[in-house]
């Protein structure tokens, strides 16, 4: 049977190699927070101060009103007047600009006299994500000002749509990548963590004075689990709280709900860990497997980088085994959503069978024994 004293003397050994290792402390407290700097600056959806070019051919007032509609939406920047049309093709070329606006000589003429009038956008389609997204941006900057000059006339659009976001509301993806971060970063610390460990005993020679003690298999890979767990549940705290703090990202659930899920998770990426270090009995070989195990996957397969729903059919099916892309949709939940137990439930069960599943890996491949 399992004995507590053996697996807290586990736990102890673990802790002491820990607190003489300062590269893996380091390791374990930084690395998270500088992961969740860099990307948390680095990554990011929001398009803005798109380099523009207008050429106005009208040059009337209610030309210049779209201008600076343009200008004051935030989106665009005017950093070229131009005084023909065959201008458009160098500045595309030398990247200088990426949307270019031709507003026509009768533009006033046709708006006043009741007709419609038409503007032409060129847009740079060599980056076709930002193209899409500043092109959506120009068109409703374009609608808005239409909308406004059909008031001035007392006319009313046929269709007014009133929006609002939910969750949130400055569709800032910052609110989103944050917490998506969490995830993804949890899952690599966790697995390099823990895939030193048995490495460790291998390249040191200790693994021969654990085989001489009475230590199970269990004790062995849940002493060495816990000390990392508890490492673990600081660094999502530390993460939490500094994405609050420095990224301004709402936290709108409980944070009981939001550590117990952790731990589930956790249990799961550390037993992974430990997996790693048992079949790779090198340091450095443990390390590479474990990143290319957590790190790709977690970053492109869980949700945080690219859609699911837009995936081929075959790569979507292989995201279903990917830890990260549960414990994704519970700290996006929790942080911005504030959904409880009844909501993540089917998450709370996946990692459950995630923590079975990389515990009985850790446990079933590690042997005593030596060769």
């Amino acid at each position: 049977m399992m004995s507590v004293t053996r697996l807290l003397a586990v736990s102890r050994k673990e802790l002491l190699q820990l607190r003489r290792d300062s590269r893996s402390l380091t390791l374990a407290f930084a690395l998270p927070l500088i992961l969740l700097v860099l990307f948390g600056y680095a990554i990011s959806w929001d398009i803005t101060n798109i380099n523009t070019a207008i050429l106005d051919d009208d040059e009337s007032a209610r030309s210049r009103e779209l201008v600076d509609a343009l200008q004051s939406s935030g989106y665009f920047r005017l950093v070229r007047r131009l005084d023909r049309a065959a201008d458009t093709a160098t500045l595309f070329d030398d990247g200088r600009v990426m949307v270019a606006l031709v507003i026509p000589p009768d533009f006033a003429a046709d708006l006043d006299g009741g007709r419609q009038a038409r503007v032409q956008a060129l847009v740079d389609g060599s980056d076709a994500n930002t193209a899409t997204v500043a092109l959506a941006y120009l068109q409703a900057v374009v609608q808005t000002y239409s909308t406004r000059v059909q008031a001035q006339g007392r006319l009313r659009p046929p269709i007014l749509v009133e929006s609002r976001v939910w969750y949130n509301e400055a569709l800032a993806s910052r609110n989103m990548i944050v917490p998506g971060l969490v995830a993804v970063i949890m899952m690599i610390i966790a697995a390099i963590l823990t895939s030193l460990t048995i490495a460790r005993e291998w390249e040191r020679g200790t693994m021969e004075q654990l085989a001489a003690t009475p230590v199970t298999r269990v004790e062995v890979v849940l002493g060495k689990l816990l000390p990392y767990l508890g490492i673990g549940l600081v660094d999502v705290v530390l993460s939490s709280v500094l994405g609050v703090l420095l990224f301004q990202v709402p936290f709108r659930g409980s944070p009981a709900l939001l550590m117990a899920l952790s731990t589930l998770f956790l249990l799961g990426a550390l037993g992974l860990g430990i997996f790693i270090s048992v079949i790779a009995r090198s340091q450095l070989l443990a390390t590479q497997i474990a990143m290319v195990a957590t790190f790709l996957p977690a970053f492109l397969l869980s949700g945080f980088m690219f859609a699911i729903e837009v995936m081929p059919d075959a790569l979507r099916a292989v995201t279903y085994a990917v830890p990260a892309r549960y414990f994704l949709v519970v700290t996006r939940g929790i942080f911005l959503k504030g959904v409880g137990v009844e909501v993540l439930r089917v998450q709370g069960w996946l990692m459950i069978g995630f923590a079975i599943v990389g515990l009985t890996l850790a446990i079933v491949t590690f042997r005593k024994e030596l060769d």
